[in-house]
């Protein structure tokens, strides 16, 4: 049997594929977001970034038996879109479809109940109870949620740094080094696909600039905003709360700060979950 998890995010989709004898190869794609992107481009994505690379390791589709897919913007109304489009490109593969935060809390908390949460480009949370996410406070999407992600970290850095919050030494540096100026950064928000993607890419030059106090009291607020929007709406105060993604992974120290100043902790932080999950499904080989 030839086995290939993927764990999808906005941004990137990380793979393993677990082949006959059992080793375990790692490939990287773009993300495939079902909201933001047709079915002519997440097949041109499967094809030319994860299959040519699959035969370059000798690895033919057609020999995948099994496919666990999570990723993001995977819900109830997507899920046999993207069950037909992964049966394209593996035409003999069982087929698993999830979301993303079904991925994040299984490799959090394999059989355990707890609230998982997802800090990447976008973000999400839901309560699992050890098999399912048995609820889910809705993201909404960076512009009308989404507290917690690196767009909308991205969002509230640039409006502070174009509406003179924060140092104007600051913006000077911004600009420089990015090659922008404001009319770009509008181009690029309003006229150009994947706004999420652009704004998400300021939360490195945010992470290298942490000593700038106002910029960090901005980052602390924006993680606060997550948990009184979010987990702390489940009230459930007995349970760990996990978080996997880049966001919460590069922004950990101030994430546990924010935590506590809300009245909670993050108990563990992956900053990819596709390990946890290929060895969950190594325990679990009954689900699908």
């Amino acid at each position: 049997m030839v086995k290939l998890i993927a764990d999808g995010g906005s941004t990137k989709t990380h793979w393993m594929l677990i082949d006959a004898n059992g080793k375990c190869i790692p490939f990287l794609t773009q993300g495939m977001n079902p909201f933001f992107q047709n079915d002519e481009t997440i097949l041109r994505v499967l094809r030319m970034e994860l299959i040519y690379p699959m035969r370059q390791e000798g690895v033919e589709p057609e020999s995948v038996t099994s496919l666990h897919y999570y990723g993001a913007g995977v819900r109830d109304a997507q899920r046999e879109r993207f069950t037909s489009l992964l049966s394209q490109a593996f035409p003999n593969a069982q087929l698993g479809v999830a979301s993303d935060l079904l991925a994040a809390a299984r490799a959090l908390f394999g059989d355990k109940p707890g609230i998982a949460c997802i800090l990447g480009t976008g973000s999400n949370s839901g309560l699992y109870d050890g098999q399912q996410i048995v609820e889910n406070i809705p993201a909404l999407g960076y512009i009308l949620g989404d507290e917690g992600s690196g767009a909308v970290l991205g969002k509230r850095f640039i409006g502070a740094l174009f509406k003179g919050m924060l140092p104007d030494t600051l913006k000077e540096e911004y600009l420089s080094d990015t090659g922008q100026e404001l009319a770009d950064v509008i181009d690029k928000v309003y006229r150009q696909p994947m706004p999420n993607r652009y704004l998400a890419t300021a939360a490195k030059f945010v992470k290298h600039h942490l000593d700038c106090e106002p910029l960090r009291l901005l980052v602390i607020q924006h993680f606060r905003e997550f948990f009184q929007r979010n987990t702390a709406l489940y009230q459930r105060p007995d349970l760990p709360i996990g978080a996997v993604g880049g966001i919460a992974c590069h922004f950990q120290e101030l994430l546990d700060e924010a935590a506590a100043l809300e009245g909670t902790a993050i108990a563990q932080v992956l900053e990819h979950p596709i390990e946890s999950l290929a060895m969950f499904h190594h325990n679990h080989p009954e689900i699908l």
